[in-house]
């Protein structure tokens, strides 16, 4: 069975297609999402919502509907900083991609406020539109918090979907718990230069930062529980120019993910305190810069229930699987640990299993037969929620 808000959407594939083709060949990156946000804007201020943009940080929010409830739509909006190698016809050629498919994201929710739009007499409330920028750096969902999105009006619960690159089309999935927390790192080491063929005169920062590298691997293997969740990975390690000299600073970076609150404090302690035991011993100094720090992301299980019912209504042939659970992190927890929410994620695989390739890779490609589901959906399950809640 296929909804009336189905119908609609897929009336607006071309339409969804089109914004998602020209915002994938304007992929901006961060905090600053001028063209992007200018995008929306334009598209919004066709279909007579009205809406504010924050220009510190390039978010734009609207709000449709009246009434004292209201249900928060929230899409990211920014892209990675690597040449695309994509082949599609639209890829970008600015050094940026959407690798991650956030165009969709975008183009998603901008369908599903035309839908809105078009049923705003029929809502039991408000529907507040959040288009995020910088979730790839965890920066902006904790800016827009900070900055009141979730007030003004009082968001009561919220809603956030993911495309999958990797998961058939027609396919939803969530869980309780989809995606893990993560702390960031860097340590930076400094010892003492010297020529390489007199290696007694200095300091190896690099020697340091290998038995610093193999005791937080031995963290994981060692004091974590094999029925434990954690990912340790150091994914920069960067010292010296030439090979005969021994340099003055070595770089690591790394991130944790887990799920567990106290597992992840336990770690990072640990990891505090295995650098620096090991620093000390070969007499290296070192720093400590923390990049992000981002809980789990949380769904209220009973809101989940809501919203697989509302997709369900959608469209009922849509498998519905209970089974996200990723070590992939997303900074839409600065809103689940304030305001009941659900994380879902939706297949955009492409046809040919063969061509899967897996996000922040420059090869990813994307079905587009997501957008007009994922549109419907959002719209959808903000319309039940309201009315279930009014």
């Amino acid at each position: 069975m296929i909804s009336q808000i189905l119908q609609e959407a897929r009336q607006l594939q071309n339409e969804l297609s089109a914004w998602r083709r020209e915002l994938h060949q304007m992929p901006e990156i961060g905090m600053q999402l001028p063209r992007t946000a200018s995008f929306v804007k334009k598209k919004l201020s066709e279909m007579g919502i009205e809406c504010r943009e924050y220009p510190s940080f390039s978010c734009v929010t609207a709000v449709i509907g009246t009434g004292s409830r209201c249900f928060l739509l929230r899409s990211d909006m920014d892209a990675l900083p690597m040449q695309e190698e994509s082949g599609e016809p639209f890829a970008s050629h600015n050094g940026f991609m959407h690798a991650c498919g956030h165009d969709l994201h975008t183009s998603i929710l901008l369908g599903a406020a035309k839908i809105l739009k078009h049923h705003e007499s029929e809502l039991s409330g408000q529907v507040k539109l959040l288009f995020q920028s910088g979730e790839e750096t965890f920066e902006g969902a904790r800016t827009a918090v900070s900055a009141g999105i979730l007030e003004n009006p009082h968001v009561d619960a919220a809603f956030a979907m993911h495309v999958s690159s990797i998961t058939p089309v027609n396919t939803i999935i969530y869980g309780p718990a989809p995606m893990a927390s993560v702390y960031g790192f860097r340590f930076t080491l400094t010892g003492k230069g010297a020529h390489g063929s007199m290696p007694q005169l200095g300091i190896d920062p690099i020697n340091t930062g290998v038995h610093i590298y193999l005791a937080l691997q031995e963290l994981i293997s060692r004091e974590v529980s094999p029925t434990d969740e954690a990912a340790l990975t150091i994914g920069r390690f960067e010292a010296g120019k030439v090979g005969n000299v021994i340099p003055e600073r070595a770089v690591l970076e790394g991130t944790l993910r887990t799920f567990k609150p106290e597992l992840r404090a336990s770690l990072i302690k640990r990891i505090h305190d295995a650098a620096e035991c090991t620093a000390r011993a070969y007499r290296t100094g070192i720093s400590l810069d923390v990049m992000s720090d981002v809980p789990a992301v949380i769904c209220d299980e009973k809101l989940n229930g809501e919203i697989t019912a509302s997709v369900s209504s959608v469209d009922s042939s849509v498998r519905l699987l209970p089974v996200y659970h990723v070590m992939g992190s997303e900074d839409f927890a600065f809103i689940s640990e304030k305001v009941p929410s659900s994380y879902f994620c939706i297949g955009a695989g492409l046809p040919d299993r063969a061509q899967w390739v897996g996000h922040h890779n420059p090869k990813v490609r994307f079905s587009e037969e997501c957008l007009s589901l994922g549109a419907a959906v959002y719209a959808k399950s903000a319309m039940d929620w309201l009315k279930n809640h009014a």
